[in-house]
């Protein structure tokens, strides 16, 4: 038999996967999370641009206005639009979640792997540090850290990569044992493939989708914490506009001005809302048998 058939991974993810793909993108939630995903992006892109008004500007003298063809959305306890501030705000709290998502998935998924193609020991070490780390909430470390490093997004990043890697690491590992009981992986081992080979040309591919789809869940989770740490003045520091600090500012003053949360918390939801839409329509088994994994 072809050493090309012998490699060739019968069991892998085939037309029948994407053929659930494809039905997955055509329910509306999905299309409805990518929507808003691409809106938010479309936004962090075009703020400085599309921005009314300079998010730092004060007017003592219009501090507390409502909505008008002016400030759309009115104005804060300084006089500043809010509508400005968030389009502003939406870089800093988006691209700390993202960037925390990237580094930690990338974290994740290399300790996964290479634990799961090691087995033994440095299996086992591995696996016990990630029932270590994922027992201890992100938020505890986060607080911990600004504590003793004090406030900004860096400390802020740091805590979220800390522990975050843990979710990654865990489905890789299982994914890459699940894979290494297959049959194309012990053939090319048979035949002498290079350990390298056989991680990045069966492994990864294996291990790609479900991850994938983790990591939005996972960045819609960041979102809500970097709001979190911010609305308790742990996060971004003012005077940077960022949308969990606007609920904390906004809070004396919600029976005057309740837009002045209304409108950071709608857009928190609402971000969160939709990558976690992408991330379950994108969950799918791993076995290609097309089966929702929620």
């Amino acid at each position: 038999m072809p050493s090309d058939m012998i490699l060739s991974p019968p069991d892998a993810p085939g037309l029948l996967s994407r053929a659930v793909i494809y039905t997955r993108s055509r329910h509306w939630t999905f299309r409805a999370g990518v929507a808003i995903v691409a809106a938010m992006i479309a936004l962090i892109a075009l703020a400085p641009w599309i921005a009314p008004h300079d998010p730092g500007a004060q007017d003592l003298l219009g501090r507390l206005k409502g909505p008008t063809a002016v400030h759309w959305l009115g104005t804060d306890h300084l006089g500043r639009d809010v509508l400005s501030r968030l389009l502003i705000g939406r870089q800093f709290t988006v691209t700390i979640s993202a960037v925390a998502v990237v580094i930690t998935l990338v974290i994740g998924t290399v300790i996964g792997v290479m634990a799961g193609r090691a087995g033994g020991l440095a299996d086992e070490l591995a696996m016990r540090t990630v029932d270590l780390l994922i027992s201890v909430p992100d938020v505890v470390i986060a607080i911990f850290l600004i504590g003793v490093f004090g406030p900004g997004w860096l400390t802020l990043l740091v805590a979220l990569t800390l522990t975050g890697w843990t979710p990654y690491a865990r489905l890789a590992r299982g994914l890459t044992r699940e894979v290494n009981a297959r049959e194309y992986i012990r053939a090319a081992e048979v035949l002498g493939m290079k350990r390298s080979f056989v991680m990045f040309r069966h492994i990864l591919p294996n291990c790609i989708r479900p991850i994938t789809a983790i990591s939005f869940l996972r960045f819609g989770h960041k979102l809500i914490t970097v709001g979190g740490l911010s609305y308790l003045g742990l996060g971004v520091q003012p005077p940077n506009p960022d949308w969990g600090l606007m609920l904390a500012e906004a809070q004396p003053y919600l029976e005057r001005a309740p837009l002045l949360m209304i409108a950071p918390g709608a857009v928190i939801f609402l971000a969160a809302l939709g990558v976690t839409w992408i991330g379950h329509g994108m969950e799918i088994d791993t076995s290609g048998t097309g089966e929702d994994r929620t």
